[in-house]
């Protein structure tokens, strides 16, 4: 990395399988975050098929994976395109996290797919990427990475704020007013959510919860689901598809009397809000304000249910209340963690994922 310019451009493609949030931002105030300006790429039903496939073992893995990470590796390179024009000046570095197909922290490793060195050559702009690893290869769970960013953008003195990020799986951060950054991944976010609805209605998600606001929680099955294991683990932890995915499901509703689709709807949406809602009471016992982004944010039904989690004490609000709209924050994390590894500077927190220690995160690709 040779220039100088404080600007970053950090990517995100989170479980969802969406496609890719990008954001062009500019640290040269000190570090504080200017964001120049945003993008979107979608995944092409195709692509997110394939990604889905590489969830699980299957025949040529190898190349299968690779194809991918190419076609990531151009989606990502369409974001870029479209952000240089906001650019006031070189861009040091493209963070990106590229698409999680495995998280085995247990086994020792997380795989984030995607061709660093494809997306150099198509920018011509460094690549960082692959930041998990270097927590998994320290003893950590790789994840959740946000709090880091969490604290240095959200944290206020004097109040206990908590940042829920309602991805595919949810994780909060939680910024104490006095003490320890502490955070971990909940459960699930909006995994289970859209992949039922794509089974019954054939949508990518559940528009502001609509339909889930026709259905009915069912108690039974909302306890069925609650005695997964994960949720009773103590932090430092973290979970992905490789858990909470449809064949889970499928495994619970086959144990449970026959439930109309829009009620299984409500219920999972119930679960994600009683589940982050636990999670938080779980890990403070003081809550001054509680801020969520990730899609989750847009979804009213649900954040109308975890703020009743939370016992209407509460305030929940989107990140836009703090001035960073829901689907910028995990991109311009990226974009952080990114000016730190060009900072030599630790992205982690090993309080959050249970790592050795304080490490630089993220390998290099050299444009």
């Amino acid at each position: 990395m040779t220039n100088t310019s404080s600007l970053y451009i950090g990517m995100m493609s989170g479980t969802s399988l969406d496609g890719v949030d990008a954001v062009l931002a500019d640290f040269s105030d000190d570090g504080a975050i200017r964001t120049l300006g945003a993008a979107f790429a979608p995944f092409s039903t195709e692509l997110r098929a394939d990604l889905m496939a590489l969830q699980a073992a299957g025949v040529n893995e190898i190349e299968r994976e690779a194809i991918a990470a190419n076609r990531i590796a151009e989606r990502y390179a369409a974001c870029v395109a479209e952000l240089l024009p906001h650019a006031t000046g070189p861009v040091q570095a493209i963070a990106a996290h590229g698409q999680t197909i495995r998280h085995r922290p247990e086994l020792g490793f997380t795989r984030q797919t995607i061709n660093g060195s494809l997306l150099a050559e198509l920018t011509g702009i460094d690549v960082v990427a692959d930041f998990r690893s270097r927590d998994v290869a320290a003893a950590g769970q790789g994840a959740p990475l946000v709090p880091a960013y969490h604290a240095a953008v959200f944290g206020a003195t004097g109040q206990t704020r908590v940042v829920v990020n309602i991805g595919g799986i949810g994780n909060i951060s939680v910024l104490p007013a006095e003490g320890e950054v502490t955070g971990f991944d909940t459960g699930p976010g909006n995994v289970l959510m859209d992949g039922w609805i794509a089974r019954h209605l054939d949508k990518e998600y559940d528009a502001d919860g609509a339909w889930a606001a026709s259905g009915k929680v069912d108690a039974d099955l909302l306890a069925a689901l609650l005695e997964e294991p994960y949720f009773a683990l103590p932090a430092p932890k973290s979970t992905g598809r490789d858990l909470f995915h449809m064949d889970w499901l499928d495994a619970v509703l086959a144990r449970c009397p026959a439930l109309a689709p829009a009620d299984v709807q409500a219920t999972l949406t119930q679960l994600t809000a009683v589940s982050i809602a636990r999670a938080i009471e779980g890990a403070t016992s003081k809550v001054d304000a509680v801020y969520v982004c990730g899609g989750g944010a847009y979804n009213g039904t649900l954040m109308r249910a975890l703020a009743a989690e939370l016992g209407g004490k509460v305030p929940v609000e989107s990140t836009a209340a703090l001035g960073v709209p829901p689907n910028r924050v995990e991109a311009l994390a990226f974009a952080w963690l990114g000016y730190r590894f060009h900072q030599r500077k630790a992205g982690n927190l090993p309080a959050v994922t249970g790592a050795k220690g304080a490490r630089i995160l993220g390998a290099l690709y050299p444009a």
